[in-house]
């Protein structure tokens, strides 16, 4: 099996991309959004995250397997957040009166 070789002007646009997406998150940072701040805060962050794994970590180019692990990833971490929030989202004020406040 051949070996896929990336350009270097594909290296330097997604290096220009992710450096434009950070300077993006921190302008972001800055504005109050309500409750949107989260919400934009991930989709910037999953956008740098797929631009990573699929150009630096060539799963854009590899096998079917590669990228069903690549994306099995992205689901269970999908899991593990909705999880915690869930439990987050749950509690409410019963926990005072245990907690002494």
């Amino acid at each position: 099996m051949a070996e896929h070789v990336s350009s270097t002007k594909s290296y330097i646009m997604v290096f220009l991309a992710l450096a434009v997406l950070t300077v993006v998150t921190w302008a972001v940072a800055l504005v109050d959004l309500g409750w949107a701040n989260d919400i934009v805060a991930m989709a910037i962050a999953v956008t740098k995250a797929l631009l990573v794994i699929l150009f630096f970590m060539h799963v854009r180019y590899s096998t079917r397997a590669t990228v069903l692990t690549a994306i099995s990833g992205f689901f269970w971490l999908a899991i593990m957040i909705f999880l915690t929030m869930n439990d987050y989202w749950t509690r409410g004020s019963s926990l005072l009166p245990v907690l002494g406040k």
